[in-house]
């Protein structure tokens, strides 16, 4: 994981072995979060077939995602508790349930406030994926392996907007709104069938300590302890500031951006959106390698990719010119593809803050943080753009506050997590000295 450099070189005593059966094991898990990010993004492709089968406007275009992502959001510590109690398993066979539903229920909702209804529940599931997968991972591999396992689940995810972006935005126009979702749906079919017939939460040998629940006393002492910790609070931080700018853009607001205000073919519109994908691709293999191999890149990796964000969006809504030139919507496509693997560096302050039987609810905690920001930005967008005559340059201004806002909590809790990492990487050297493994 990315944690001071004892973690990162050597195996510690009780590590998983990894090995091509964890790989295997997690496959089955990752495909799970595969397709939740396939029926979580499809909305995205979808947003102006929705306003003209729907008939709303913008404002309320927007709740659909921000419904589901207050739903994701809501439930991020729920479900971290949820994983260290009951297991990986069995949360993401109630998860693909969920999710599949959803997605069948979009398909045949006649009305918005059904449609409504579904993403919700769509949202409930796909909660318990994320979560549950980072744990399968840090069951079954080493815990040196962390930074790269997590990027690698974010670049199958970002394998699933793919295929929304690029099969599912096909199958609508060619076959129609109903049998593209529910044909969709199907998908969740095959990874529910694979989850109950190979999928184990751990190795052999490793089976976690059982720990003793005692309800609501066992909630609060999870919550508290994880809260308390620097690094989870900087891991939330680190996820709210540098994921929502391309989750807002992929999620919804980027295809009616490039169509209505930079007067973009729907057919060129999806190709930008495709590039953010394959750029978060492309990205999340890089900053996986950089941020095991040196754990002191995290934060610059964080901040960089912040910076760059902002100075390029601005630079699109600010163009002085009706619409932006094809080069540098290309560069924003590009730069947004950053945004995720970014927002996976949080989890690598929250993993080594934590001991293993927290991981769930410290994982939780911090992946609030983008969900959270991109909620509040999705929302803020269009309210903003039913109040100002769809002004894309005023309403897409809204990122930099959020922005803002992570960045100085960033700024008030990087020496505090730099000075608990020095103390535990003593801790560690003292116990690998006097302790025989």
């Amino acid at each position: 994981m990315s944690s001071p450099s004892s973690s990162s070189s050597l195996t510690l005593p009780g590590d998983p072995p990894g090995g091509r059966r964890a790989i295997a094991v997690w496959s089955i898990g990752v495909s799970v979060y595969f397709v939740a990010v396939i029926f979580r993004t499809s909305l995205g492709v979808a947003g102006l077939d929705a306003a003209d089968r729907f008939h709303v406007n913008a404002s309320a275009l927007s709740t659909f995602s921000i419904l589901q992502l207050l739903v994701y959001a809501g439930m991020q510590i729920p479900v971290g508790l949820l994983v260290d109690r009951l297991g990986t398993k069995k949360v993401l066979t109630i998860g693909v349930v969920l999710f599949t539903a959803g997605q069948l229920g979009f398909a045949f909702s006649p009305s918005y406030g059904m449609a409504l209804a579904s993403r919700a529940l769509l949202g409930c599931g796909d909660a318990l994926t994320f979560i549950s997968v980072l744990r399968l991972g840090t069951r079954w591999f080493p815990a040196r392996r962390g930074p790269m396992v997590a990027q690698l689940a974010g670049l199958v995810g970002m394998a699933g907007n793919l295929v929304s972006t690029l099969v599912l935005s096909r199958l609508l126009h060619g076959v129609g709104w109903t049998p593209a979702f529910a044909g969709s749906a199907l998908a969740g079919v095959v990874v529910l069938v694979l989850l109950l017939l190979f999928l184990k939460d751990h190795p052999e040998g490793h089976e976690p300590e059982p720990l003793a629940h005692q309800g609501a006393a066992y909630v609060r002492r999870q919550i508290a302890a994880s809260w308390r910790e620097p690094g989870t609070r900087l891991g939330l931080w680190v996820h709210f500031t540098t994921q929502f700018p391309a989750m807002v853009f992929l999620l919804l607001w980027g295809m009616p951006f490039l169509v209505q205000a930079q007067g973009l073919s729907r057919a060129t519109a999806g190709e930008l959106l495709t590039l953010v994908v394959l750029s978060n691709m492309v990205v999340g293999l890089v900053y996986g390698q950089v941020v095991a191999r040196h754990h002191a890149a995290r934060l610059p990796l964080a901040l960089g990719t912040v910076a760059a964000t902002a100075t390029v969006w601005a630079a699109t809504i600010a163009y002085p010119a009706d619409t932006a030139p094809m080069w540098l919507l290309i560069v924003l496509c590009t730069v947004l593809g950053a945004c995720g693997p970014a927002s996976m560096i949080g989890f690598d302050f929250a993993r080594p803050a934590n001991p293993a039987e927290r991981q769930g609810t410290a994982s939780g905690i911090t992946n609030m943080g983008g969900f959270v920001a991109s909620m509040t930005t999705l929302f803020a967008i269009g309210v903003l753009l039913d109040a100002t005559g769809d002004n894309y340059t005023i309403a897409f201004s809204a990122v930099f506050v959020l922005q803002a806002l992570g960045l100085s909590q960033i700024l008030r809790l990087r020496r505090r997590v730099a000075r608990r990492e020095r103390e535990r990487l003593v801790a560690s050297r003292v116990k690998t000295v006097h302790v025989p493994v």
